[in-house]
């Protein structure tokens, strides 16, 4: 019995594709409301089966179901939306049966806003749209990203990275444990993430806050 390829485009496309490869003739298939491999693929966000589906089996990237909507009206993430309109070309103005565009669609309902904003760049021809998509991976959508940026720093804290030369550093008074946790810090590879420069952040403000004690005497900062 041929397992149902609409299930295995939504749980398991490695074995969509082996299915395919065996029943090339399945790809291009639609169930009663028109809905299509292509619709599951882009839905679900399997990137390299929608990629296969157009490239490798030849499907139309234009696919309508029976509302006259192609896949790009069922994307849930703005990496989806891209493969679809950037990779495998296909137009983002294509209309439904209610005369609504992708982006229009999407707006009017408030569905996965972060690939609504993306569809708007791309209609506005904004050298913006690139940075919209790669905020929106992995379905991601603005406030998520948002979250992910580093807070103010205090107020009156100054960071500055450069570099020192040896007799400024001598007059510095650095405690041992301060230069021990900030050079840990710098050798771990996250430590340009935001997350490492967040650590940074709280690292320092510790110490600007008294949360390091040491022998040598230490300026009181200047307010």
């Amino acid at each position: 019995m041929t397992p149902n390829p609409y299930l295995l485009a939504a749980d398991n496309p490695a074995a969509l594709l082996t299915l395919l490869r065996d029943q090339p003739s399945l790809a291009p298939c639609q169930d009663e409301h028109g809905y299509s491999l292509i619709h599951a693929a882009a839905s679900y966000n399997h990137l390299d089966l929608l990629r296969a589906l157009v490239r490798d089996f030849k499907v139309p990237v234009d696919l309508r179901d029976e509302d006259g909507e192609t896949a790009l009206f069922v994307v849930e993430t703005v990496d989806a939306a891209r493969v679809l309109v950037e990779e495998l070309e296909l137009d983002k103005t294509i209309r439904n049966a209610e005369g609504q565009t992708a982006r229009e669609k999407l707006e009017a309902e408030a569905d996965w806003p972060a690939v609504a904003e993306y569809l708007k760049k791309l209609e506005d021809g904004g050298a913006e749209a690139s940075s919209v998509a790669a905020a929106g991976s992995n379905g991601t959508n603005g406030a998520q990203q948002q979250d992910s940026e580093l807070p103010p720093p205090p107020e009156g804290l100054q960071v500055t990275v450069g570099t020192m030369n040896e007799t400024e550093a001598e007059e510095l008074p650095v405690d041992p444990e301060f230069r021990r946790r900030i050079e840990e810090l710098a050798s771990r590879e996250d430590f340009q993430t935001p997350e490492g420069q967040a650590e940074l952040r709280k690292l320092i403000e510790e110490a600007l806050g008294g949360g390091f004690t040491s022998e040598r005497s230490v300026r009181p900062r200047q307010e």
